[in-house]
Formats: C-alpha cells, structure tokens, sequence
C-alpha cells in the first residue's frame, strides 16, 4: 500500500551536502537561495508560529544580534509555515507593542519566508511529524560561502534557542577553515584549539619530545596550541 501524503518523508539535507535551492517570497521581497547568497555564510533557520511567545522572543533576540552577524560575515534568513501577511503583522506588533528583557523598538530586517505549502519545510527536513505535523520545528542551517551545509541544529517546539551558541558556532566553523584547527568543548575565541593529529609516528614523536614549535601535548593524537583572540577576531569578524 502507498503511504498516504502525511506519511510521505523527503530525507532530510545532511553536514556537506549542498544546501537545497528555492525560490520564495519573504517579507523583504524575493529570494533566490542560495544563490543570492553566494560569497556570504548564512543561517536559515525557521520557527512553528508567528504570534507565539517562544518564538516571539527568538526574534527579537536574533533581531538584536543581526548586526553581530552580519560583522561576522553571515546573513540570517527566517521560515515559518505561515503565510505573508501573518509574518508583516507579526513583525509589525513586535515592533510597535513587544518589550522583552530591555528589548524594545526591535525592527526585523532580515527576511521572513512565506512557506504556507510547507515545500521548503520538507526540503530541509523541518517539518518532524513526531513533534508536529503542521509546523516547523526549530531548525538551523549553518551554510558557507559555496553554498554547503556546515552545520545543522534542530530544537523542540517547547525549547528556545541559545543564540550566543549560534554565533559561537559560526566563529568556531570559520576560525576551522581560516587557521586548519579543530575547536575543543566549550571553545570560545582566544582559548587554545587543536592541531590536526600527527600523519606518522615521527610526527607523533617529535610532538611529544616538544621538537614541533609550542604545542600542549596530552597524548600523541591529542595537541593543542594558542590562538589569540585578536588574531581570530581579526580574521573572521569585520571591523
């Protein structure tokens, strides 16, 4: 027997895979992603509802922090299934009538995607009908310049998101690609990250007898050196 439409599963876009393309309109006209989006990282990410609390104060917090981003070199773009006119009135009362932990006056400026089909939902695996058949869940694509998905975080309807994790993510992939480290638990920017692991046994051994420069070894597969904040800072977020 056929799985009936509500059964029917697109797989979900994985770590590497180029990130699905789409047209759609949003509350800033238009896009065409990711092409329009080449050159820049990304964050889609998308939420169950307008006009929700949960949701109302993911954005007014990722409103405030759209600025931080964008000097991090990374544009925001929102989804819900909801349609246009519901994303306009909802941005419009969050402007006019919303004040949450000392934000108020917040003006979202990213774009909102209008996905009342759900097409863009399912292409990206946002719609979990274990947790809601009917919306989105709290989904977020980390993409890169080339249009490849780097990193993919998924939140429950109930739970909001960690929006300083968010950004500390995107640091971390770029301090990754511009100096060739590795990023330990709990990295923040200025602490030591981790070399690539010895190639050969050589390798391994002049590492642990201190002959490869100011390493901190704690095993042979298992090093890690300093990394100023400045230096990152410098690299990855615009002046």
């Amino acid at each position: 027997m056929e799985a009936s439409a509500s059964e029917q599963y697109t797989p979900m876009p994985r770590i590497g895979d180029k990130a699905p393309a789409f047209k759609a309109v949003t509350t800033q006209g238009e896009i065409d992603f990711p092409k329009d989006y080449e050159g820049s990282w990304v964050i889609l990410f998308s939420h169950p509802a307008d006009f929700t609390p949960v949701c109302t104060s993911e954005f007014m917090t990722f409103a405030t922090m759209d600025e931080k981003f964008n000097k991090a070199g990374c544009k925001l773009v929102g989804l819900s299934v909801d349609g246009l006119y519901s994303h306009i009135a909802w941005l419009r009362t969050i402007k006019d009538k919303i004040e949450y932990k000392g934000m108020k006056d917040v003006e979202v400026t990213f774009p909102l995607i209008e996905d009342i089909t759900m097409e863009v939902a399912h292409k990206y695996g946002m719609i979990q009908p274990g947790e809601a058949s009917t919306k989105a869940v709290r989904a977020v694509f980390f993409i890169d310049p080339k249009g490849v998905i780097r990193t993919i975080l998924y939140y429950p309807l109930s739970l909001g998101r960690n929006f300083e994790e968010i950004y500390r993510v995107l640091i971390g992939l770029k301090t990754a690609d511009e100096f060739g480290v590795a990023t330990p638990a709990d990295w923040q920017p200025g602490d030591d990250v981790i070399v690539p692991t010895a190639g050969s046994c050589g390798q391994a051994r002049n590492r642990m007898e201190g002959k490869e420069g100011e390493m901190t070894c704690y095993d042979w597969f298992f090093c890690t050196k300093k990394l100023a904040k400045d230096e990152v800072l410098k690299k990855v977020v615009k002046d």
